[in-house]
């Protein structure tokens, strides 16, 4: 029987500059499967052998699906990995599972914070999810890492939600503080730096290694409910180091979830 269900939501019209999110999941499964690797994640999990039931991918024509759709398969199973599509199918999906965990905290990998009030007139942006998450009280806690382009209202609104922001000028991993419920991850691939990921469609230099951020996946202390991989962009793609590194990180994460399936 599954414990983990694998979903994925082609969507993109939540984009503010460039489209091009939507073609993503179906692209990071194939590299995930591909024979240059493989299905071992570095915890010694074999995902083939991990619970894990992919659902395929749901085209939508109303955003609000995506809760609908993610709601039906938490009442299947309890934890969902989800692959974007841009980032604002988070929000939908975090509401979804606030109706199943009554706590449980965020980890955000992003160059943004995502914490605007409304982006270009829709308060549904991919620029906006953590707002809309934070203001409805649908997690406990938020912790962003890799942030590096602040801007005033984005400190105003993490003071007014308590948002822990790591900024990439200074971070430190040892700095994280430990959780302390449940945890949901979401890993905006801008969150990375161009280096490691060219293929998205804000890219920002400066930002975090892909080693950076496996040690945070590995080192958490909690138990993973969920997870999402936002924001690859095909068009944008560089040989193929964006969907390599999307599709490693599913994995470890994955191998992560297997590895804490007897954590409360």
């Amino acid at each position: 029987m599954a414990e983990i269900i694998v979903q994925g939501f082609p969507y993109d019209k939540k984009s503010s500059f460039l489209k091009g999110a939507s073609k993503a999941p179906p692209l990071i499964r194939e590299k995930l499967f591909s024979p240059s690797s493989n299905t071992f994640a570095e915890n010694g999990v074999d995902i083939n052998n991990a619970g894990t039931l992919d659902k395929g991918d749901f085209k939508i024509s109303d955003y609000f699906e995506i809760e609908k759709i993610t709601s039906k398969h938490l009442d299947e199973e309890l934890r969902i990995l989800t692959l974007g599509g841009d980032h604002s199918i988070t929000f939908p999906i975090v509401k979804a599972f606030a109706k199943i965990y009554p706590r449980f905290d965020i980890l955000q990998i992003d160059a943004h914070t995502d914490l605007y009030d409304e982006f270009e007139g829709d308060k549904f942006s991919h620029a906006c999810p953590m707002a809309r998450i934070m203001e409805g009280g649908f997690a406990t806690h938020l912790v962003q890492i890799g942030i590096r382009t602040l801007n005033t209202h984005h400190r105003e609104q993490a003071k007014k939600f308590g948002v822990e922001v790591h900024e990439m000028r200074d971070f430190k991993t040892e700095n994280i503080t430990p959780f302390k419920n449940p945890v949901y991850i979401s890993i905006d691939l801008d969150g990375f730096d161009p280096a490691f990921a060219p293929g998205v469609s804000h890219p920002e230099p400066g930002g975090l290694s892909s080693r950076q951020v496996i040690d945070v996946i590995h080192g958490i202390n909690q138990k993973i409910i969920g997870a999402d991989v936002v924001e690859y962009n095909p068009d944008r793609e560089i040989g193929e180091l964006t969907v390599v590194l999307a599709a490693k990180i599913m994995k470890e994460i994955l191998g992560k979830m297997a590895e804490n399936n007897s954590k409360i």
